[in-house]
This record gives C-alpha cells, structure tokens and sequence, in this order.
C-alpha cells in the first residue's frame, strides 16, 4: 500500500500524540486533567498508538479509525479553552495537540496522484 514519507512523518507525529495521551495518567493530579478525562487520554492513546504500527504495516485497514480516535482525542482537549482556573501550560499544550493533530491528520490522509497528462 502507499506508504509515502509524508504518510510516514504523519503516523510518527500520531504516535507521538497517543504516547502523550498515555503519559497524561502519569501527569495528572486529579484536577488538570480530571482523573476521567486522563483516563480517556488513556485509552485512546494505547488503542490509537496500536493503530498507529498497524497503520505501517497495512494503512487501508485501520487509517479511518485511527483519524477517528485521534480528532475524538483533540476534541477532548478543547474544553482547556473554556473552563476557569485552568493553567496556561494545559492551554498551550491543549492547542499543541490540536494543532499537530490536524497536521498529522492532514499528512496522514493526503493520497498522492500522479499528474495526468493531456
């Protein structure tokens, strides 16, 4: 299947992102993120970061669920936008992962086609 360097640079950059939502459960202290919103880093992160090596090995099979997870994960963030008392490095890193999201999705999903001539 198409496995061209820009698809590759977007899985990496989606790996990153699902190691990150692992690594929220560590980060947390019960308030910024809440335990349940950690735990929903979690999951996603472990369920997208086995959809990422299998998105590798064969993109066709798991590219659609894995965009899925990965914009439910960035939707996850944004209330960091609009709750009170949340701190400016869970605002920035909130918008990090919104953006390098749509990077890596836009990255991730771009098909090449070859030009066509007349």
């Amino acid at each position: 299947m198409n496995n061209a360097p820009g698809r590759r640079v977007g899985l990496v950059i989606l790996g990153l992102l699902s190691l990150g939502d692992i690594a929220t459960i560590f980060l947390t202290d019960g308030d910024n993120p809440p335990y349940a919103v950690a735990v929903l880093a979690l999951v996603l992160g472990l369920v997208s970061l086995g959809l990422v090596v299998q998105a590798f090995r064969d993109p066709s099979r798991s590219l659609r669920l894995l965009i899925g997870l990965r914009v439910l994960s960035a939707v996850a963030a944004l209330p960091a936008f609009f709750v009170d008392d949340v701190p400016a490095g869970a605002e920035v890193a909130a918008a990090a992962i919104v953006v390098l999201t749509a990077v890596g999705i836009l990255l991730t999903a771009r098909t090449h086609t070859a030009a066509v001539a007349s």
